[in-house]
């Protein structure tokens, strides 16, 4: 290993060598894997010519020549190697009153035989299966006994509607569809899939000759056998009675192990494809070394849906690859039935690291501002398992770090730590964070780690992981100094878990990551600073970037000041167009009192201490052009991620004055209703402001 610079900490050797030294490093990781085929490389740097333009870029290849499965690394050698009783998969549904176990022993045989089914309509090696699916066991077996097939899974969010559900179908060209009779979102009535998944069938060019109906209890789904739509249940039932199994396929390094779609919040969908090898390696060594989940005996608790790459990774394959043990969840932070679901399941599984996005924690702290629930059970020793809090999605503000990371050290394991990381869709695993073990050799039954984590920077996402080379360059993509806010960008080779391309998409992964600099770095579209200890800051979406008076401003740094306040949840800035500084940073909150103020105009002493903390955190450039307050009115994508650029479009419009204007609204906002409300308060706030508000041919917005 290289040796040590002053003041660095192990987890900067460890990257530095990942970096340095990539065939050796990742050659190593490798090695806890069971390969078919063993790789004859570990790394293949290649270039890639576009058909269309005819413009060459650098590419790469991890572990070329290699054969894996990763059903089997995931399922099969746990049960030959005699974990067969060990939990894999706790199911808890608070939604619908329903709690399962699946043993690795159980879970293979339902996975066999589903593969089995597949196989026999057809499904091969290569094909895509697509699934729109709830947060139920039938969807952890169809994802795993697809990839047993070598084929590729297309995960689509459950409950989308029926034209994104169709753009998908469309793109990836999915050979069948499984799916559910009904879906369930939190404590709303049952979602019926059958009008959603028939309609996105028939407006989508692609044809699709196989259905797979899981039918739930709280809506049934009527197949039309005409359409070859069959009920998932019966086939498998008669498959089990005639030994109908299937075995693992391993498929090449390079394969596609799985396509998911970008959230599409800043334009059409992207395809990014996953690489099989890669995919197994790399999020083998991140939940080991950034989760601190070593394998039996641990379990992990990832509050997010199997729709997005969070729940693919560390929900799905992750805490199998090391033998552990995973909880499904299907329910909410809140409201199934209350602020306390998160520690209730926490206690009741002796879950050793939770995952979930600052959203639900504040959504959290809205609900239960006191911290009553977590305190009672903390009290009661209930949380002693824990020994992470990750969080990632969304940047998490300083205070909510600090508030949680306080609480953890009450009540949680002794030196359980509150964790930022950042990543994406396309990297697959966090590119930032702080590894909980940076070395694998420390004795579990000590409290004391041989190598403590890196010091907690509340409002950092950390250090980079292995793998991931980060910079922050400038607009014509040279590198700045440290602690200067730039574009955030990544060397290549990316980690093995990262994408190389997009599916059938050559051409706009061109576009869309390498062109803006030249093919030199990867675009991650973010900006954000790197300071002098290392640590990453990511501030926000280029798309959020302020323009103030000539400077860039970030949203995420002025909210970061704004949710200092001790009565504020949380907020969310969007810029609105000024006469004389060109944009003036516009508010958003939402308050942790118990009973809301119904008036979108808030208290003015309350307005003037958010307006010192931003002159004074951020400086008097930062100073807000106004403040809307209200309850349920930030919309958010289902994966929590909040839609500043629909509220940007709403204060824009109250601008001049045209409040019943369209904005335009992804498919993937969670609930589109929470849009009229923030409508409500944008036209609401302008009226009371008198008309007095930033516009270009109009005077400055005043509180």
């Amino acid at each position: 290993m290289a040796s040590r610079e002053a003041g660095s900490h192990l987890q900067d050797d460890i990257l530095r060598q990942s970096l340095e030294k990539p065939e050796e490093f990742w050659a190593h990781q490798a090695e806890h894997l069971y390969w078919h085929k063993k790789p004859t490389e570990t790394l293949r740097r290649t270039q890639r010519t576009l058909r269309d333009s005819g413009v060459s870029h650098d590419s790469w290849e991890w572990f070329p020549g290699g054969e894996i499965s990763t059903c089997y690394n995931c399922i099969d050698r746990h049960v030959e190697a005699g974990r067969g009783d060990q939990v894999a998969i706790h199911y808890d549904s608070p939604v619908t009153k329903t709690k399962e176990t699946y043993t690795y022993r159980k879970l293979l045989e339902e996975v066999e035989v589903l593969a089995g089914v597949l196989r026999a309509e057809g499904v091969r090696k290569g094909d895509v299966v697509m699934l729109y699916m709830p947060m139920i066991p039938a969807a952890l077996v169809g994802m795993y006994a697809v990839n047993r097939l070598g084929a590729i899974h297309a995960v689509v969010f459950g409950g989308f509607a029926a034209n994104a559900l169709a753009q998908r179908i469309e793109a990836c060209k999915p050979v069948a569809i499984l799916t559910a009779s009904c879906g369930i979102d939190g404590n709303k009535p049952p979602i019926a899939y059958q009008p959603l998944v028939e309609e996105a069938i028939r407006i989508s060019p692609h044809r699709l000759s196989r259905t797979l109906i899981w039918q739930r209890p709280q809506v049934r789904w009527n197949p039309d056998r005409g359409t070859g739509q069959s009920t998932w249940q019966k086939v498998v039932r008669s498959a089990r009675a005639r030994q109908v199994r299937a075995d693992c396929v391993p498929v090449a390094s390079t394969d596609p192990v799985y396509i998911i779609h970008t959230s599409g919040t800043t334009g059409a969908p992207k395809g990014v494809v996953r690489d099989a090898a890669g995919h197994a390696v790399g999020l083998h060594l991140s939940i080991s070394y950034l989760f601190d989940i070593q394998g039996p005996g641990d379990v992990v608790f990832t509050a997010s849906d199997i729709g997005w790459v969070v729940g693919h990774s560390y929900i799905v394959y992750a805490p199998l690859l090391v033998g552990a043990s995973t909880v499904l969840y299907e329910g909410k932070p809140v409201g199934t039935p209350d602020a306390s679901a998160f520690w209730r399941v926490v206690e009741e599984y002796k879950v050793n690291m939770i995952f979930t996005a600052p959203t639900a924690l504040r959504a959290i702290k809205r609900d239960d501002p006191d911290n009553k629930f977590l305190s009672k059970i903390g009290e009661g020793g209930g949380l002693r398992s824990l020994r992470g809090l990750f969080l990632a999605g969304e940047r998490s503000e300083p205070s909510l770090i600090s508030m949680y990371q306080d609480l953890l050290a009450k009540y949680a394991a002794p030196d359980a730590h509150v964790i930022d990381n950042w990543w994406s869709s396309e990297s697959g695993s966090p590119i930032s964070g702080r590894a909980l073990v940076p070395h694998r050799g420390r004795d579990r039954t000590s409290s004391v780690r041989n190598h403590p984590p890196a010091v907690i920077k509340p409002g950092s996402a950390g250090k980079a992981m292995p793998g991931f080379d980060v910079r922050v360059v400038d607009d014509e993509g040279s590198q700045i100094e440290r602690g200067s806010m730039g574009n955030i960008v990544l060397g290549m080779p990316l980690a093995p878990t990262a994408f190389r391309t997009l599916w059938g998409e050559e051409e706009r992964f061109y576009e869309s990551y390498l062109k803006r600099f030249d093919g030199k770095w990867v675009d991650t579209g973010d900006s954000g600073y790197i300071d002098e200890d290392g640590y990453i800051h990511v501030m926000s979406r280029n798309d959020d970037v302020l323009n103030v008076s000539a400077h860039r401003l970030s949203s995420g740094g002025i909210e970061q000041a704004i949710t200092s306040h001790p009565l504020v949840a949380e907020a969310s800035i969007v810029g609105i167009p000024d006469a004389i500084k060109g944009q003036l940073p516009f508010a958003f909150i939402t308050l942790s009192t118990a009973n809301h103020p119904s008036s979108a105009v808030p208290d003015e002493k309350i307005a003037a201490e958010i307006q010192g903390l931003v002159r004074k955190q951020v400086g008097a450039i930062a100073s807000l052009g106004g403040i809307i307050q209200g309850k349920g009115m930030i919309p958010k994508t289902r994966s929590g991620k909040t839609l500043r650029r629909v509220l940007r479009e709403l204060v824009e419009n109250g601008v001049h004055g045209e409040f019943d204007k369209e904005v335009t609204v992804p498919s993937t906002v969670e609930d589109a209703s929470v849009v009229d409300v923030a409508r409500a308060k944008v036209r609401e706030y302008f009226e009371k402001s008198g008309g007095k508000h930033a516009a270009p041919e109009g005077p400055r917005a005043k509180l």
